[in-house]
């Protein structure tokens, strides 16, 4: 390497040994490595946001008797509040980012936020089924849109290498709303009107956005980010089997979880009280799953990729297998409680370490497939129970998940080489 400022040519100079330097002259350096470091008072703004929108997505699921009733629809009818989100964030997901390619991501988020609470609130004030359908419209938009954006956002908020771990505080907020948001609202709901809770569900939404807008740095849209953009992202080498791993994941579990209950009343010596405790232990194993393997994830993404989903599969095949163990049944429903927790940690870590040029992209991809996968893991899932009954849905989902497992794995391991 030569000085800026070369002397005159020397002959002397010429031979003097490599490792001598005249005056002024310095050895190559390396560029420093960035250093690590994250902004834990936004994530967790972003983490209350997860657990506002998780919340008001699955209050139907914990109050769809009186909500049924005020309604004056069946049970079946009001569970269609839960199927149009994800309906409806199937649609968003992927087109967010392209219907707003120029706004900055802190106002879109703030801008969701606010959505959600007039969807809140529109479901609060709806007379009729039709109404209450049409405000969960917005808060299916707001949900997706919030998820597509979020890996993004976070990646704002950590360094490259701190990348997984954020990511497990902004979904940790999923898990706390399974462990105790959606149960705080069944215990409002026995003695105030179900209205009352989609109203606090409105409101919190309002605080959300307004910590959202004082609390996160701007963060602009990336440049060119459109539907041919989705496409070339989807073109890259492993992106497709892996989110053909991501899709098979999350049918396999939502198979399985939606009629988890059924599986559960089938354990010997099962009682009422029983029962709500294993689905208890599910969401304390979501909550630490998520914490360990957002701690794990960075530096050991491959065998995450394989692990996770090869969790769930154990836990699903164990309830399915060992109905004549409640013991042997509680440790299943924890580890498979834990795999479900940290596999949002695990395939936002692999997309935003495969295509980190493209998080948007990427992260509307990853939830379109979950939205996609939840309403065909529903809809298998039940053709499947009604005609051949829980035990053989179970093992079917046991062997999506484990199939799931595989592909995944075997995408993490082609592109992170």
């Amino acid at each position: 390497m030569t000085s800026p400022n070369p002397p005159q040519a020397n002959p002397l100079a010429a031979e003097a040994p490599p490792t001598k330097h005249a005056a002024g002259h310095h050895p190559p350096q390396s560029p420093p490595a960035p250093a690590s470091h994250m902004n834990p008072l936004g994530l967790a703004v972003m983490m209350l946001t997860s657990f506002v929108l998780v919340v008001a997505e699955f209050i139907p699921s914990g109050i769809l008797t009186p909500m049924a009733q005020s309604l004056g629809v069946t049970p079946g009818q009001a569970g269609q509040t839960v199927t149009v989100t994800a309906f409806v964030g199937f649609l968003v997901a992927p087109t967010v980012a392209a219907l707003v390619p120029r706004m900055d991501r802190r106002k879109l988020l703030v801008i969701l936020a606010l959505v959600a609470a007039v969807s809140n609130l529109g479901v609060a004030l709806a007379p009729n089924l039709w109404l209450v359908l049409a405000a969960r419209v917005l808060l299916g938009a707001a949900l997706s849109g919030f998820w597509a954006m979020s890996m993004a956002v976070a990646s704002s908020l950590a360094s490259p290498d701190r990348l997984g771990r954020a990511m497990s505080r902004v979904t940790l907020g999923t898990s706390v709303a399974t462990v105790a948001g959606v149960p705080i609202a069944v215990v409002i709901s026995t003695f105030a009107d179900w209205r009352v809770i989609f109203v606090g569900a409105a409101v919190l939404s309002v605080l959300a956005a307004l910590l959202l807008r004082l609390v996160l740095p701007p963060v602009p849209a990336t440049p060119g980010t459109g539907l041919r953009q989705l496409i070339d992202t989807l073109r890259r080498p492993g992106i497709r089997l892996g989110l053909l791993g991501h899709v098979l994941t999350v049918l396999g579990q939502i198979a399985a979880y939606t009629f988890m209950r059924l599986a559960l009343e089938r354990v010997d010596g099962i009682t009422p009280t029983s029962l709500a405790l294993l689905l208890v232990l599910y969401g304390v194993g979501g909550f630490a799953g998520n914490i360990i393997v957002g701690r794990l994830v960075d530096r050991h993404l491959i065998a995450m990729a394989y692990g996770v989903p090869g969790l769930i599969a154990l836990g699903v095949f164990a309830v399915a297998l060992l109905p004549g163990s409640l013991a042997a049944v509680a440790i299943a429903v924890l580890l498979w409680g834990a795999g479900f927790g940290a596999w949002l940690v695990v395939i936002n870590t692999w997309i935003g370490r495969t295509a980190p040029d493209r998080l948007e992209s990427g992260g509307g991809l990853v939830v379109t497939g979950f939205q996609l996968a939840i309403m065909l893991g529903a809809a298998l899932g039940g053709l499947v129970v009604d005609a051949a009954g829980v035990v053989p849905t179970f093992l079917a989902a046991g062997v999506i998940l484990a199939a799931g497992s595989v592909l995944f794995g075997a995408a993490a391991r082609s592109t992170q080489r």
